[in-house]
């Protein structure tokens, strides 16, 4: 009960948002489900007509249902880009199951004696099939769709890891922030979708044989009616598509900062950083988050717009390590601290530019980096504690787990097990308070808003001034949790928006504000 008014106010605040992820989520739902009831519904009585054919087209549908949601939406991204088409392929698919299946068992179950009667009255197979046999086999076939209906609704919640819209997008911008609010108003609407289509077509599973053909003719058109929901929230939006991470989304120096600050106005998709950069290069997107030393910058020629209201703080670079790891290890300190100072802005974009666009492996990246320093050592024997490193999910923070493992078995005879890939930033700073692990790399400025979540009084106050924002952090995650910031790296990976440079460049578009400005023509 404590957290409900605030949801509920959370709820209130982005209704508009909430209402557009609604619209796209139906739509998605049902754009696929028309396609397979199209497609499922003949193919299952073309095999109930084939029965030979039936073993190896159910068989290759149950395999489809086998395929992890979210490895077929990964799957799609290098054959359909991102967007609402290879969403929709992918729900189709996992539609297509209950419904080939349902219309197959459904009419291979109708009494015989009744189709034998039916032929004795001089009725042609297509009668037979039309009168007889689907208005018999409807409730079957129904219960199929209301299936595919009620997994549809689920699976759809994934579509915004590839930018096609729905409620995942609150729900992935919440586990990324932890943000339970932000979870709960993109998973209720979910949850009521699916049981508020499920009652309904449960009703008509109910119908008398007399109205079962209305229904069949008129299946398809509702179909259509609710497919076409995913296009409401574009007739009312600047044409101009921005993608967006689910924690930028729901940062104070992100989406909302831009709002805020800014008053952006600008149509968003919640999309994975994965597939971010190279949608922004292909034109899907046109204009991305992201962060200024990332690799891809170089990569896709994109341009970074001036943070000129300075919503950004500096997002400075250090290892935040466990206390009690420091005092029973002294010697790890100094260690992790070979590394400060020694990698500016430019130097951390190439580092990333040949994990992210080159795909050398972050170890190679790594241990070459440590060599041309002359910090790498070969690994000594190792018979003492094991310090466990973790890492966010991308590029740059698998770099850095690797220098600091190469330089802590070069220079102690500490073991190291790395835990990279855990998530946002909130999974890694829970692990780290949790004795999962016991260091990895993090911001000055997500320390600063994400994690102690500073009063806009106070950060405002620091007027983005790097050395009073370090101390700050560094002083409070001490006093709090107990964790200390060693000594900063040197790179600045601050957030920035980025557009596709000859864009940028045409539209006269440099700056945030100049964005702001051009979509306010619009």
């Amino acid at each position: 009960m404590h957290d409900s008014p605030s949801l509920w106010n959370f709820m209130r605040n982005q209704s508009g948002k909430i209402l557009d992820q609604l619209f796209q989520h139906i739509g998605l739902t049902f754009i696929s489900l028309l396609i397979a009831v199209i497609i499922g519904v003949p193919l299952g009585i073309f095999i109930s007509r084939k029965r030979k054919l039936a073993a190896p087209v159910l068989g290759f549908t149950g395999i489809l249902q086998t395929i992890p949601s979210i490895a077929l939406l990964g799957f799609m991204i290098p054959l359909l880009g991102i967007g609402a088409i290879p969403a929709i392929i992918a729900l189709f698919l996992y539609a297509l199951l209950p419904i080939v299946r349902n219309t197959f068992t459904g009419i291979t179950n109708v009494d015989k004696s009744i189709i034998e009667s039916a032929k004795g009255m001089g009725m042609t197979n297509n009668q037979i099939l039309t009168k007889v046999e689907l208005p018999l086999s409807m409730p079957v076939i129904l219960a199929g769709i209301r299936t595919a209906t009620v997994i549809n609704v689920g699976v759809a919640t994934l579509a915004s890891y590839i930018g096609a819209g729905g409620l995942g997008e609150f729900i992935f911008g919440g586990i990324a922030l932890n943000n339970t609010n932000m979870i709960l108003a993109g998973a209720i609407p979910a949850a009521l979708l699916a049981i508020s289509f499920d009652f309904i077509l449960s009703r008509l599973q109910k119908i008398n044989l007399k109205k079962v053909r209305m229904a069949f003719w008129l299946l398809p058109f509702c179909l259509a009616f609710l497919s076409s929901f995913y296009l409401l929230p574009d007739f009312y939006r600047s044409k101009m598509l921005a993608g967006f991470t689910p924690e930028f989304m729901g940062r104070k120096d992100g989406y909302l900062g831009l709002k805020n600050v800014y008053q952006l106005n600008i149509r968003t998709v919640v999309i994975s950083d994965a597939v971010m950069y190279k949608a922004a290069f292909e034109k899907k997107l046109d204009v991305i988050d992201g962060y200024s030393t990332d690799g891809r910058l170089k990569a896709f020629n994109l341009q970074v717009l001036t943070d000129d209201k300075k919503i950004f703080p500096p997002y400075y670079a250090a290892p935040v390590v466990r206390e009690q790891v420091l005092k029973k290890y002294p010697e790890l300190e100094n260690v992790l601290n070979l590394l400060a100072g020694r990698i500016n802005d430019s130097v951390m974009t190439e580092l990333n530019y040949r994990v992210d666009y080159l795909k050398q492996s972050p170890e190679k990246v790594a241990k070459d980096f440590l060599m041309e320093q002359s910090l790498y050592k070969s690994p000594l024997n190792e018979n003492e504690g094991v310090i466990r490193i973790g890492s966010k999910i991308f590029g740059e923070q698998y770099i850095l787990a690797s220098m600091y493992s190469m330089l802590i078995k070069g220079n102690t005879h500490l073991q190291v097990k790395t835990e990279t890939g855990l998530g946002g930033t909130k999974i890694c700073f829970d692990a780290l308070r949790n004795n999962r692990i016991d260091l990895y790399p993090e911001y000055t400025g997500t320390g600063l808003l994400v994690i102690l979540q500073t009063p806009d009084s106070i950060v405002t106050s620091f007027r983005g001034n790097k050395e009073k924002i370090y101390n700050y952090v560094k002083q409070q995650f001490y006093s709090k949790y107990n964790l200390k910031w060693l000594k900063p790296i040197g790179f600045n990976n601050t957030y920035a928006l980025m557009m596709r440079k000859k864009e940028a460049d045409r539209l006269k578009i440099h700056t945030i504000s100049d964005l702001k400005n051009y979509l306010s023509k619009k």
